[in-house]
């Protein structure tokens, strides 16, 4: 099937999980004709596993100094609350703010005591230490013996934010198929999900398909920049839970022994989502062996908890950012260009929108004028993804 007739935009960015759809919109409120390629859903890749956790970098300060991590994301709470209240770069007004604040808690041991007391110290304008009557209803118990502290760090609902983006750009998006990216002559053609073909010519394209990054960059002809993958193994559980709990629990290194967030699945069950040293130790271990650790660990961080009615699940996750020579997480977010080929990894959910700006940045000072007839086709739009807990088939394992 001939492609329709080649259409001019000033940038494509390929990949719509937050940190392209972010890059989108920035792109568009600044007046540059803008596409956005998806080969899957919206919020397919990495999006959709997030906690959803904006992190003001408290966890990272557990050492008791703070770390280039721990400043990367110090003033993201603040930017994304004002984009909650609809007076930000971005309107998430209609995202869902799952809680106000995440929570740091420790246990009566020396090192989860002493951790507290210096993410107190170093963090304390970001942190707030509770008493009984204010911390959440789980450590209210008289057999609670340790510490809780408020941190200034709003969890999301991954999904919503996606929407609350897409939604007012989705004239800019467009369903592909995978694998159907062509670059020719400085042509892009794709063929849409629904069997048409499309020709783009581009000033820029900026890379924001997570994993997918190395296989468009090779289809690009770049084998620069290199990418890492560092799995998970998280743990989802249901059944038998009432509080939706948001907290770190603090142990002896820079990250928390365990990190749980919350949401209701489709059938209004609450669903505890188990990250942290749990789920970064988790990939040396079987499905089973995961489990049984993960019931271990929550039978004595929470021993009041009534597991008997729960149901676990374990969910691998890959997380994909720019190679380092050590094979350690980066600092913060990268960005680097190379030609027209803008590639980015956000790294982290929370560090999305200045992970745009640069990007954003970029093409200013490089001048890439706006096209001239901003008038798009009517194209299929991609569909929104489906957050792991209400996708019933993991729990029928």
């Amino acid at each position: 099937m001939a492609a329709s007739a080649t259409i001019a935009v000033d940038v494509l960015i390929v990949g719509g999980g937050i940190a392209g759809l972010w890059t989108l919109a920035r792109l568009k409120q600044a007046g540059y004709k803008v596409v956005l390629l998806e080969a899957d859903a919206l919020g397919a890749g990495q999006t959709r596993f997030a906690q959803g956790i904006i992190h003001g970098g408290t966890k990272y300060a557990l050492t008791g100094k703070l770390t280039a991590s721990s400043e990367a994301v110090a003033d993201m709470p603040a930017l994304w609350r004002k984009c909650y209240q609809g007076k930000g770069m971005l309107d998430l007004s209609k995202a869902t703010l799952l809680s106000e604040a995440h929570y740091l808690w420790s246990t009566s041991s020396l090192t989860s005591r002493v951790s507290g007391f210096f993410a107190s110290k170093v963090m304390r304008a970001r942190t707030n230490e509770l008493d009984k009557n204010t911390r959440p209803a789980i450590f209210q118990r008289a057999d609670f013996k340790g510490q809780i502290y408020a941190l200034d760090e709003p969890v999301f609902d991954a999904m919503s934010v996606v929407r609350a983006i897409a939604e007012p750009v989705m004239d800019s998006i467009m369903a592909i198929k995978a694998g159907s990216i062509k670059y020719e002559n400085n042509v892009l053609s794709v063929e849409s999900k629904n069997d048409k073909q499309y020709a783009f010519e581009f000033k820029k394209i900026v890379l924001t398909a997570g994993q997918g990054n190395a296989a468009l960059l090779s289809s690009l002809g770049l084998q620069q920049p290199e990418m890492q993958l560092r799995p998970l193994k998280m743990v989802m559980m249901r059944g038998g839970l009432s509080d939706m709990v948001f907290a770190h629990c603090m142990g002896a290194s820079v990250n928390p022994r365990i990190t749980i967030t919350s949401n209701h699945d489709q059938h209004g069950e609450v669903v505890w989502y188990l990250g942290g040293q749990l789920a970064e130790d988790g990939v040396r271990r079987s499905d089973a062996e995961q489990l049984e650790c993960a019931k271990s660990e929550l039978s004595e961080l929470i021993p009041w908890l009534d597991q008997s009615k729960s149901q676990w699940v374990t969910l691998d996750i890959d997380r994909a950012e720019v190679k380092k020579p050590d094979g350690q997480r980066p600092d913060t977010f990268y960005v680097e260009q190379r030609g027209k080929v803008i590639t980015a990894w956000p790294t982290k959910m929370a560090l999305s929108p200045i992970m745009a700006e640069h990007v954003l940045k970029i093409i200013e000072d490089e001048k890439t004028g706006c096209a001239d007839d901003d008038n798009l086709p009517a194209w299929l739009n991609p569909a929104y993804a489906c957050l792991p807990w209400n996708e019933e088939s993991r729990w029928l394992r």
